[in-house]
């Protein structure tokens, strides 16, 4: 018999096979507007001049923090019932975040992909969505939600399909953050040729968080990649040990949500004095 502990980590596991189901149902049970694919390509032509590099804002002097809006996730329940994204986005702007990360997903985070275009019209900041996207679909309403760049999770796609979807985001003019989890081998992303290459500390194995592991895996990821460590971020400390290891941004979210004055917690984590 499996004790409870194994038990505990096989349910989390499955967590994300839930997920992706749950996602591939409402794909399913709405089908897309005839005209979706001509029409995010006329809009992608149309704002390549407005597009917000997500590379270059991180890439930019000193640690850049990709500000999360989230209302909700699996393991944490509610982090705040009355989120309103568009505000949050502006108090991450004046706290000095480089970007803004909107999670989108409906049924297990409580997120909306309407709120892409709501924060987008609220910042001058590059803004990525964060969902569990599976099909070529999914990037084609990214664009004409206004987001600027895409999260693809390696862990839910297989390598021919990794490798489908990062030549539609090119096509489509969407930056990509590949992200892969701590208790995986980051050497397959860097193989995939994505140059925004994500970190997550939490271990799905055992659901912690590990900011050891990130902290290791930095030196798999090539220089030339731009190095994003997600999650687990709770503080100075937490992020000078990251950027040490070799990480330039960080994609922060909880620890953001929950703060009573988020631009004053994010210059805290920059180091920056109040204006």
């Amino acid at each position: 018999m499996a004790d409870a502990s194994s038990d505990s980590g096989s349910r989390r596991i499955h967590m994300l096979d839930r997920i992706v189901a749950s996602v591939e149902a409402r794909l399913e049970a709405e089908p897309p507007r005839s005209d979706l694919s001509d029409a995010a390509r006329e809009q992608a032509a149309r704002s390549s001049a407005e597009h917000r590099s997500l590379a270059a804002a991180l890439t930019a002097a000193g640690p850049a923090i990709i500000a999360e809006c989230k209302k909700a996730s699996p393991s944490a329940g509610v982090l705040r019932a009355d989120l309103d994204p568009a505000s949050q986005a502006r108090a991450y702007e004046a706290g000095g975040a480089a970007a803004i990360s909107v999670v989108t997903e409906p049924d297990h985070f409580c997120g909306d992909p309407s709120w892409l275009a709501a924060v987008r019209e609220a910042v001058a900041l590059p803004v990525l969505r964060k969902d569990f996207i599976v099909c070529e679909r999914q990037l084609e309403e990214t664009v004409l939600l206004g987001a600027d760049a895409v999260l693809l999770i390696q862990r839910i796609l297989t390598p021919e399909r990794l490798a489908a979807l990062l030549a539609t985001a090119r096509e489509l003019g969407l930056e990509v953050l590949l992200e892969v989890f701590a208790d995986e081998d980051p050497l397959p992303a860097v193989a995939s040729g994505a140059q925004i290459i994500g970190v997550n500390a939490r271990d799905l194995a055992t659901f912690e968080m590990r900011l050891d592991r990130v902290a290791e895996l930095a030196r798999k990821i090539p220089a030339d990649r731009v190095r994003v460590a997600e999650s687990g971020i709770d503080g100075p400390e937490s992020l000078d040990r990251l950027h040490a290891a070799g990480y330039g941004a960080f994609l922060i979210g909880e620890h953001l949500v929950r703060s009573t004055d988020p631009a004053a917690t994010l210059r805290r984590l920059l180091g920056r004095a109040p204006t």
